[in-house]
């Protein structure tokens, strides 16, 4: 039963975030944004789908809560704060999808003043801890290793997308 409940409370999130990122892209297009790199992005929303999926399943096929669940919690949680700093630092640039913005400079505050991708970072810690705290480490050891594949081909094109806006005008 705690294990439906955290997925949905997840999914929820889930949900809410990606009204967020609509919101955010159709103002974004409005300005001039172009979308770089959407191949794979189907392929992203599928494997989180598959993972809270996964989640339940193996979750409920467990017979408790493990001994290490709570810190598997305290992680997950202790992702949030990170990924929540990270999509406030970029306000309305926020977005699931990669978009660039023409003439926009590098967001260069909040947690990126100190790291590339914090983002990517809170999603690695979520994909392992989640599925941890009820006992599901199948799911975890497996969709982190898928997560590191897509996360490898996402940061390859966000870093093509992000050094166009690194570029002086008319040297793009």
């Amino acid at each position: 039963m705690l294990v439906a409940i955290g997925v949905g409370l997840v999914a929820l999130q889930r949900l809410l975030e990606l009204v967020l990122s609509r919101r955010n892209e159709r103002r974004l297009r409005v300005r001039g944004a172009v979308e770089r790199g959407g191949g794979h992005y189907p392929v992203i929303v599928g494997l989180h789908a598959l993972w809270l999926v996964g989640t339940l399943v193996e979750g409920l096929l467990r017979p408790g809560l493990p001994s290490w669940w709570p810190a598997a919690l305290a992680a997950f949680l202790l992702a949030q704060p990170l990924r929540y700093w990270a999509i406030l630092s970029l306000g309305e640039r926020w977005s699931t999808r990669i978009l660039v913005l023409p003439g926009e400079e590098l967001v260069r505050r909040g947690p990126y003043r100190y790291l590339r991708h914090p983002n990517y970072l809170a999603v690695v810690v979520e994909i392992f801890a989640f599925p941890m705290i009820f006992g599901a480490w199948g799911v975890a050891v497996v969709f982190s290793l898928l997560n590191a594949v897509v996360l490898a081909v996402r940061i390859r094109e966000e870093e093509r997308a992000l050094s166009e806006l690194a570029k002086p005008a008319g040297r793009r």
